[in-house]
């Protein structure tokens, strides 16, 4: 007996709506498991949606350009199982679904006899959207439309007030708005999504966090002779071995030695979340933006292991492939622009990370050794770290025990 099932969206590890770039499907297609029928797209990377259960499509509910998020309705499909089989994690999105129960049942758990207090808000579909796409809580806006509706005009003076307040406890000036063209001619172009959303968390996290910026330089000539020593090896396995791997082990075998700079602050802001892994986020340069991805138990792994993960987590990064939970779970994050040049930078902590490194282009300089200048390779270290969980003191010690695992590689196996 044919049942119909509806297919909601699974947990995909987002915590906000993201859109729909493409419908697999149609209406009358034959699925089986695990067949994919939309693709999403978060700010960062791109997923496709399996079907948890085989039938055929009934009724599609999405549209390319929608915005969706966990339980949203994707399609109604009719199965003829008495108990459909469900599907087991797929590496694109993960899709879980509970056994129908006769006439119509659903992937993701329901109940019908509660609603939220934001589903019992009156606010337009637009309106709701709009509040997705910005983050804000409905429950919090005041209504001033008939009968208590919330208005556009209510969101956008909520957002306005906020920006006034600053969200921090600071009271800013709004910016003008001014009409450029009066000075000459310009074009506008659009901010990428990841700029977008990266800019959003970027600016929380400046006037939430009270940044300290320390700078450092590793003298790391002997470092850089090891790595050439030990390239051809690497070549072989088709690896790239760059200083950023070596950095990414002092910076392991550092925060174990300090543990306050793997850490987050607790909400409350009185108890600091010691933690007792090291994965370690890693800033990568795409057409598109910076995105983060991370490299989880640095300090387990070697050069040539994380050489290869990087390459990966790189690659993956740059084609937008990368899933939600590769980039979730870091404890402390490393900015490197060495490929790029620059000689110092602020980089601006990761929330809730409490501290990230910022890696700079090395250079040769001279440097006073036994009685005269050599010439060595320095490089640049800035290590912004959040001022309530550490102070200036151990900031520094921080960089100079970095410094000295960098300049002397063999004290990593110590």
């Amino acid at each position: 007996m044919s049942q119909i099932v509806e297919i909601k969206v699974p947990d995909i590890g987002q915590s906000t709506a993201v859109d729909v770039i493409d419908v697999l499907v149609k209406v009358g297609d034959v699925l089986a498991v695990e067949d994919p029928i939309i693709t999403l797209e978060s700010d960062k990377a791109s997923m496709d949606v399996p079907t948890p259960y085989a039938g055929t499509v009934k009724e599609i509910k999405v549209k390319v350009g929608d915005k969706i998020a966990e339980g949203h309705l994707i399609l109604l499909l009719a199965t003829e199982a008495a108990i459909a089989v469900e599907a087991p994690k797929a590496a694109a999105a993960v899709a879980t679904a509970k056994a129908p129960e006769p006439k119509t049942v659903s992937s993701t758990p329901v109940n019908e006899e509660k609603e939220t207090e934001a589903e019992l808000l009156h606010a337009s579909p637009a309106v709701r959207r709009l509040a997705r796409e910005l983050d804000l809580d409905l429950s919090q806006i005041k209504a001033t439309g008939p009968k208590g509706r919330i208005s556009k005009e209510d969101v956008k003076a909520y957002v306005k007030n906020g920006m006034q307040a600053g969200g921090a406890g600071f009271n800013v000036m709004a910016a003008p708005v001014i009409d450029f063209s009066q000075f000459g001619e310009i074009e506008v172009s659009a901010l990428s999504r990841i700029k977008k959303l990266s800019g959003a968390n970027l600016h929380r996290n400046w006037v939430s966090i009270p940044h300290v910026t320390q700078f450092d330089e590793a003298d790391i000539s002997d470092l850089e002779e090891f790595r050439q020593s030990e390239k051809q090896k690497a070549e072989k396995k088709g690896l790239r071995l760059t200083p950023l791997v070596f950095i990414m082990k002092a910076v392991a075998a550092s925060l174990k030695r300090m543990p306050n700079f793997n850490a987050s602050l607790d909400p409350s802001g009185e108890s600091l979340i010691l933690k007792k892994y090291i994965h370690l986020g890693v800033a990568v340069d795409t057409p598109n933006g910076l995105v983060v991805p991370v490299v989880r138990n640095v300090d387990q792994k070697s050069v040539f292991q994380l050489a290869a993960e990087l390459a990966d987590l790189s690659e993956r990064a740059r084609n937008k492939t990368l899933k939600p939970q590769d980039m979730q779970g870091s404890s402390f994050s490393i900015s490197s622009l060495g490929g790029i040049g620059g000689t110092a930078f602020t980089p601006i902590i990761n929330a809730p990370d409490v501290a990230i490194l910022g890696v700079s282009k090395s250079s040769y300089k001279p440097v006073y050794v036994d009685g005269s200048f050599v010439p060595r390779l320095v490089l640049p270290l800035s290590l912004s770290y959040d001022h309530r969980v550490i102070d200036g003191a151990e900031g520094a010690r921080f960089c100079r025990q970095l410094v000295e695992y960098l300049e002397d590689i063999r004290r990593l196996v110590l």
